[in-house]
């Protein structure tokens, strides 16, 4: 299948776990990032094409919050391919505020390699 996005992703090297904001259920940790969506790595399978508020728990050398909140959409959710017992779930940032994205771009920039 060809490439469709045109935002690359880094691989993320740190445990960063997200959560269902509106449930608090912790849907997985992310495993890849770029400046427009993200990938988790999840034991729940997602939906295509649902909207989320997702909370990314941050670390204290990011900033001086505990986490940030963001609207992302669902755009695939894939069985993994080493352990059937988890999914790929990749996800479009649909709307973040200014200030979190300035933090987003900080986890770019120290998790992703």
């Amino acid at each position: 299948m060809p490439e469709k996005r045109t935002v690359p992703r880094k691989h993320v090297d740190f445990y960063l776990r997200v959560l269902n904001d509106d449930t608090q259920e912790i849907l997985g940790h992310m495993v890849e990032v770029s400046m427009s969506g993200l990938r988790l790595e999840t034991s729940i399978q997602l939906p295509d094409s649902k909207d989320y508020f997702l909370r990314l728990e941050l670390t204290p050398d990011l900033g001086s919050i505990p986490y940030i909140v963001f609207a992302a959409q669902t755009r695939w959710c894939k069985t993994d391919v080493f352990q059937p017992n988890l999914f790929q779930v990749g996800f479009k940032i649909t709307e973040i505020l200014p200030e979190d994205r300035e933090i987003f771009a900080r986890v770019l920039q120290k998790y992703g390699d």
